[in-house]
C-alpha cells in the first residue's frame, strides 16, 4: 500500500496531484489533489477521497453514487504525484462524461474499452439476446473459424498493399482474438502482461 510518509506534500502546499485512471480500460478519468487526510480516508475506506480547494475534504461519488473503488495507489519518482487506478461506479466528470478529458481519453485505450464490452457480453444473461459476440462465445468452432478467416483476410490485404482494407482486417483480427481469449477466461490484461514481460526481457 502507499507509504504516506514517503510523499512530498510540501511542494504543493500540503497537496499532491492525483491522476485517476480506470484500472480496466486505462482511460484517464480525472486529475485532482489530495492531502494526507484525504489519502488516509482513501486507504481506510477503499474509495477515493480528494482535497478540493473550494469544497475541502471530498469523497468522490458520496452524493452522485459515482464512487471510485481503489485498485492501486502508486507514487511517482518525486513523491509529489500519485497514480490512482480505480474501478469507477459511474462517470468521473461533473458533466456526466466518463472522463474529464472527453473523447481523446476514451480513444487512448480503445482496446481496453473493447475488451470491457466483450466481458459484459460474456457475462450477460443468455436470454437477453444473442448478439454476434455471444454467438461466438457460445460456439467454439465458429469463433475459431472466424479467427482463422480474419487472419487470412489480413494477410491477403497486406500482400495486396491495400492499406484501408489491411487496417479494417487488423481490427477484425484483434476483436476475434479478444473474444477467443475471453472464452478461455483471459482478458486483454493477460496480453499486456505478456508484452510487458517481453519488453523487460528485450532490455536485458
Amino acid at each position: 500500500m502507499l507509504d504516506l510518509d514517503a510523499l512530498d506534500f510540501s511542494k504543493g502546499g500540503g497537496l499532491v496531484t492525483v491522476v485517476a485512471q480506470d484500472a480496466t480500460t486505462g482511460t484517464v478519468l480525472m486529475v485532482a489533489h489530495a492531502d494526507r487526510e484525504a489519502l488516509e480516508r482513501t486507504i481506510a475506506t477503499g474509495e477515493m477521497h480528494y482535497r478540493s480547494r473550494t469544497r475541502g475534504l471530498w469523497h468522490k461519488g458520496a452524493t452522485s453514487g459515482n464512487v471510485q473503488r481503489v485498485v492501486s495507489l502508486t507514487a511517482d519518482c518525486d513523491g509529489d504525484a500519485i497514480l490512482a487506478r480505480v474501478a469507477p461506479a459511474g462517470p468521473a466528470c461533473h458533466t456526466g462524461a466518463t472522463s474529464c478529458f472527453g473523447d481523446i481519453a476514451r480513444a487512448a485505450d480503445a482496446l481496453g474499452a473493447l475488451d470491457q464490452t466483450i466481458a459484459r457480453r460474456a457475462s450477460a444473461d443468455s436470454d437477453s439476446g444473442k448478439g454476434y459476440t455471444q454467438k461466438l462465445l457460445a460456439d467454439r468452432n465458429l469463433r475459431l473459424k472466424k479467427l482463422g478467416e480474419e487472419a487470412t483476410e489480413l494477410a491477403v490485404a497486406c500482400a495486396d498493399g491495400d492499406v484501408a482494407r489491411a487496417t479494417a482486417e487488423a481490427a477484425d483480427v484483434v476483436y476475434h482474438s479478444l473474444v477467443a481469449l475471453r472464452a478461455l477466461g483471459l482478458s486483454l490484461d493477460a496480453v499486456r502482461a505478456e508484452l510487458a514481460a517481453r519488453a523487460r526481457g528485450s532490455d536485458r
